[in-house]
């Protein structure tokens, strides 16, 4: 075989796509592979430069095969759509994979630790969790409804409105029973809830970035450490603003002719850390009334001009930059003014 200097692998649960080139660009390399088969066969190959998309198991396949001698690299799947020359199959993916790798300026995703996915996991569960929280008590709301029930808004407010509702007779009885049942349900979720809190509080006092990152305001111990599992090294990232369209808390813009043109937030990168930056930003918003720091001023004078959403996302946005700065420089957090 022609010596193989750039793989593009296309990643699935069970069949892999392999398309390699050499030094020329030349194709020199098209094999489809069951999984058992991948590690094996890229173990006899000369140590290239690999790319993969980042996408479910890309981590794992990353570090297996960084161990074998190669260059592994994780893209971005939408970056690696433009290189994509005709229909979508994984022939064709795998092309793209291995020319958008090739490319010298293009962005990788920083390949995960054992110890930062294992942090994520918790993470998931979790989240799983409260999902499922939420769907429970949508249900019961809607449920109840149809009785004309109507439960208060809020967590906190609906557990003390169901103990006295399961006691009235109004309801029928079978009705009763599966508002019973739910509220059994809603009880265990609120146990498990609780435990993987716990569980993430204790992550976050075993890992000093987390602590230094919890000193931000707005930041607590879920916030904290799913940043430092999902960022890993901030230094990847130039500076502040780059880390805060990473998040994708930065306008989307449509500029031309020398003409900016600002609009909402692209929304891009994590979703998760979005939501948690966002929540913590919201947070710091409902004590403006009582604190007077020069942060709390700028919110306060642009929450008058253009709104409080659009002053939220501006304060989360501020937020991820100061968050790079304590991680990528490895100080603890000053406040602003705090130094003069």
């Amino acid at each position: 075989m022609t010596h193989v200097t750039r793989i593009g692998i296309d990643v699935a649960k069970h069949v892999f796509q392999l398309h390699g080139v050499d030094a020329q660009g030349q194709t020199v390399l098209r094999r489809r592979l069951a999984r058992p088969q991948l590690r094996p066969f890229v173990a006899q190959l000369p140590p290239c430069l690999i790319g993969m998309e980042a996408c479910g198991s890309a981590h794992y396949w990353a570090r297996e095969l960084t161990t074998l001698g190669h260059d592994v690299r994780l893209i971005a799947p939408q970056v690696v759509a433009p290189y994509r020359k005709n229909e979508k199959n994984d022939r064709n993916d795998a092309d793209a994979i291995g020319e958008a790798v090739g490319r010298p300026h293009m962005r990788v995703v920083p390949i995960k630790t054992l110890a930062q996915q294992a942090v994520l996991t918790v993470h998931r569960a979790r989240q799983l969790l409260v999902a499922e929280r939420t769907a429970l008590v949508n249900q019961a709301r809607g449920l109840l409804a149809e009785y004309g029930v109507i439960l208060p808004i809020g967590l906190t407010a609906l557990r003390r409105a169901w103990a006295p509702l399961l006691e009235t007779t109004a309801l029928p009885v079978l009705v009763r029973e599966i508002c019973t049942d739910l509220a059994e349900r809603l009880r265990a979720l609120d146990e498990r809830i609780t435990a993987y809190d716990c569980r993430v509080a204790q992550l976050a006092q075993q890992t000093e970035p987390a602590q230094r990152l919890m000193q931000v305001p707005g930041v607590g111990p879920v916030t904290a450490t799913a940043l430092v599992a999902s960022v890993g090294d901030a230094r990847t990232f130039k500076n502040g603003r780059q880390f805060a369209a990473w998040v994708g808390l930065v306008p989307r813009q449509h500029s031309s002719g020398g003409t900016r043109r600002l609009g909402r937030i692209t929304k891009r990168g994590d979703v998760y850390l979005r939501t948690w930056l966002i929540h913590g930003a919201r947070a710091v918003m409902r004590q403006l009334a009582r604190r007077t720091d020069a942060t709390s001023r700028w919110v306060s004078a642009l929450k008058a001009r253009r709104g409080f959403n659009k002053a939220l996302v501006a304060l989360a946005a501020k937020h991820a930059r100061i968050l790079w700065a304590v991680l990528a420089t490895g100080r603890p957090y000053q406040p602003a003014g705090a130094g003069t």
